[in-house]
């Protein structure tokens, strides 16, 4: 029997650390990417042939900002396979800021004030996160009926925390489940 408890425990502190490693890497990758921003909605083909001169001449324009020095790029490109029949959503572009403080100044921008137009076109500018962030994110968001049906304010936060406030009392959430488990403290109104 102390054999089996001996590995049991084993398991459990390398849990631990596999979950502590798993947030690290995510936080380095986060980290790796904050200089990124990524565009939806803009047509397939309309950046041809060069993405990086076209959202240097576009973006100033597209949200009414102008940057000095002019806006540089290490890379951009889009994301993921062209849809073989043209017909579908247009790939979204990431791209690599050379400063920082643009990419924050771009984002900003866009939060207060997005998304914008290109001809018919809406456009959005988001930050650029790692799969599990965008995953926290998601079921984050997924929790906004219930806070709305429980007259809460609440604020997500970069890269993936969400603030809540009821009857003055505000609190942090940096997992989704916490939050839900919070939620379903309170009794559902009908």
């Amino acid at each position: 029997m102390g054999t089996l408890e001996t590995q049991m425990a084993t398991v459990q502190v390398r849990d631990q650390d596999l979950l502590y490693l798993r947030s690290k890497i995510t936080d380095l990758e986060d980290r790796s990417r904050r200089d990124n921003i990524r565009l939806f909605g803009i047509p397939e083909n309309k950046e041809a042939p060069d993405v990086q001169a076209f959202l240097s001449s576009v973006l100033p324009t597209l949200i009414s900002l102008t940057f000095d020095p002019p806006l540089e790029f290490q890379r951009a490109h889009r994301v993921g396979l062209k849809s073989p029949d043209g017909a579908s959503i247009p790939r979204p572009i990431i791209a690599c800021l050379l400063r920082h403080t643009q990419a924050s100044q771009l984002l900003q921008v866009a939060r207060n004030h997005g998304p914008f137009r290109i001809d018919k076109y809406e456009i959005r500018i988001t930050a650029d996160y790692s799969k599990d962030t965008n995953e926290r994110r998601k079921a984050f968001l997924a929790l906004r009926t219930r806070l709305h049906q429980l007259e809460m304010k609440y604020g997500l936060f970069d890269p993936a925390r969400m603030w809540v406030t009821k009857n003055g009392v505000s609190k942090y959430f940096y997992n989704p489940e916490d939050l839900r488990l919070f939620l379903d403290s309170f009794p559902t109104s009908t």
